[in-house]
């Protein structure tokens, strides 16, 4: 049954994460007007506003003039519900205050992914409170990480980040890392300190450099880290310390 709960949760949080990833960079309310076709602005129906299923019914058109409705919409409809059970899973199958803790960061990070990955942005509205609230749940009783370590993670992800970015620049004159990479890593350390953000800035960073080489990126050019960081931030959530223990027993005698 919980099951069942999570996968209708997850999917109606998805179909709010699309009018957040959709609004939000262009500054407008994520509340008003209510959904409606971006093509020909006509409001959508509460029977083809149904997560997941409408967008299936419909083929991914809009019912009144045919506009074809992005694939990510579905998208991030599947993958919230998925994220939610895996989350659910790894943190010990009970809606504890760790469960909800990185519900709160999961709902963030894949508002900012899709973002980021769009229009390569992060917007200071999503990535500021993340560390405001990151340390703050952080003394809460039967949390995962102490306040020390919230601390410290945010504190080690700022510094690097910022010195990485000026050190980049001083020495080829161009941008490696902007400010809401800086700020969103932040975010992060604050979320899963100090440890988490080590793995999250090595497997991002790892992940990022095998796609761009495979890819064939032109270096001059700019491309959303973000994407990458939250990854690699879901990854540590969901499987960072088995993946930890497996890749530490490699070098056990």
């Amino acid at each position: 049954m919980i099951y069942f709960f999570l996968v209708i949760l997850g999917a109606a949080f998805g179909s709010f994460f699309n009018v957040c990833i959709y609004r939000i960079p262009r500054k407008e309310s994520i509340i008003f007007p209510g959904s409606h076709c971006p093509q020909c602005n006509k409001k959508i129906k509460p029977a083809d506003n149904i997560p997941i299923l409408s967008y299936l019914l419909l083929k991914g058109k809009c019912r009144n003039c045919g506009f074809k409705i992005p694939i990510q919409y579905l998208l991030v409809e599947l993958l919230t519900p998925i994220l939610f059970i895996l989350l659910y899973v790894s943190t010990g199958s009970s809606i504890n205050p760790v469960f909800i803790k990185y519900i709160i960061f999961i709902s963030a990070g894949m508002i900012i992914f899709f973002i980021d990955f769009n229009q390569q942005i992060i917007p200071d509205v999503i990535s500021l409170p993340l560390v405001i609230i990151g340390i703050s749940v952080s003394f809460l009783p039967s949390i995962d990480i102490t306040w020390k370590s919230a601390l410290s993670g945010a504190v080690f992800s700022f510094v690097v980040f910022l010195a990485t970015a000026y050190i980049f620049k001083l020495f080829t004159g161009r941008e490696s890392l902007g400010g809401g990479d800086i700020k969103l890593m932040t975010a992060i350390g604050s979320f899963i300190g100090i440890i988490g953000t080590i793995f999250t800035i090595f497997f991002s960073s790892a992940i990022a450099l095998i796609i761009l080489i495979v890819k064939g990126h032109d270096r001059r050019k700019e491309f959303p880290f973000g994407p990458f960081l939250i990854f690699g931030a879901f990854l540590y959530i969901l499987a960072g310390r088995f993946l930890t223990e497996i890749y530490l027993s490699l070098f056990r005698i």
